[in-house]
């Protein structure tokens, strides 16, 4: 008679999440607000949208996105605090860039070995981030997946639901020629060009994770996993009706991301010389001996979200206490054309 198998002998051990999940529910009850229905564990989660009720008309407004490859500096590094956080603040700028603020927030964790530690630190950065932005984490999924993941390696996955008011949503539409562009200071990397990144930093510069960027006197792993920025507090400034447009800088730097918030006969002149760019950018740009173009069109540069505000407006949103922390910065125009971004060098 053949052995009798177990789900662990496959990979798969239930009694770690077992063990793990009482420190989960804590941290993923500790971002529930008054709209949350139901507890921890339930199949599915809810949330109770009567107060969108006081909105003239509330329009859902939804978004999903994943870390990418900056996970993998993560568990080579053993720094796993901090990549929720990134995904959270990822999709909820995603949103708010329409004018729509969180509501709730669900996970996707993929992985190969489910050590309790490991899954406690990731949802630790997530139910912080949620904290931050007034947003419930609401649900999730962690999957161990042995035959896809290698030992304790990982994916994370997100996806938010927000509202805006209809009569409210930035589509960029009433942007025209003599608008200004103006730059929000990222905090390194965010979420894109990891795969660049990654490849200058341990193949062509060849160094590890632990060793120290002597600009900043940080690890490289601190460096680059410095977490995605949420510019949240943009919303106050929307509700004035200060801002016409608003790109979040992530795939496709500022040529790809820019563009979708131009009309059809604007362009768009950004002036590279009025801000600097993080010395990180510049050490990946150097060893790597990356093309300015390329630079721009692949990481943000040290700008992780532009607004499109009309020329009177100008001071008003650099001054504002609201964007104080992001330290604002005129970086450009929108000059009549034909839909291009025009990066100046």
């Amino acid at each position: 008679m053949s052995e009798s198998l177990r789900y662990s002998d496959a990979g798969v051990n239930i009694a770690s999440w077992n063990k793990t999940k009482g420190r989960i529910a804590e941290l993923v009850s500790s971002t529930y607000n008054g709209a949350v229905e139901g507890k921890f564990g339930q199949f599915g989660g809810m949330y109770d949208i009567s107060a969108l009720r006081e909105m003239e008309a509330p329009v859902l407004v939804s978004s999903t996105d994943s870390v990418g490859t900056k996970v993998m500096i993560a568990f080579e590094s053993g720094i796993r605090n901090t990549v929720g956080e990134d995904i959270v603040n990822h999709c909820v700028d995603d949103i708010l860039v329409m004018g729509a603020k969180p509501l709730f927030f669900l996970d996707y964790i993929g992985i190969g070995k489910l050590v309790p530690e490991t899954a406690e630190q990731i949802v630790e950065g997530l139910a912080r981030a949620c904290r931050a932005n007034d947003c419930v984490l609401i649900g999730g999924e962690t999957a161990e997946m042995p035959d896809i993941y290698s030992g304790e390696e990982f994916d994370l996955v997100g996806c938010i639901v927000g509202v805006a008011d209809k009569n409210n949503i930035i589509d960029g539409s009433t942007i025209k020629p003599g608008d200004a562009l103006i730059g929000l200071r990222s905090n390194g990397l965010h979420t894109n060009g990891y795969s660049l990144a990654r490849k200058i930093v341990r193949e062509v510069a060849q160094k590890s994770y632990s060793d120290i960027f002597e600009p900043t006197g940080k690890t490289f792993a601190q460096e680059l996993l410095r977490p995605h920025r949420s510019y949240i507090q943009v919303h106050s400034l929307m509700k004035q009706k200060l801002i016409k447009g608003c790109a979040h800088i992530t795939g496709g730097g500022f040529p790809d991301n820019v563009d979708r918030i131009l009309p059809a006969d604007c362009d768009a002149l950004i002036d590279t010389k009025t801000w600097e760019a993080d010395q990180i950018f510049t050490f990946l740009q150097k060893s790597g001996n990356v093309e300015n173009m390329e630079m721009y069109r692949t990481f943000n540069m040290g700008m992780g979200m532009v607004l499109a505000v009309a020329s009177e407006h100008v001071e008003e949103v650099i001054g504002s206490a609201a964007l104080e922390q992001f330290n604002p910065v005129r970086i450009g125009s929108v000059k009549a054309g034909t839909g291009k971004v025009v990066m100046e060098f």
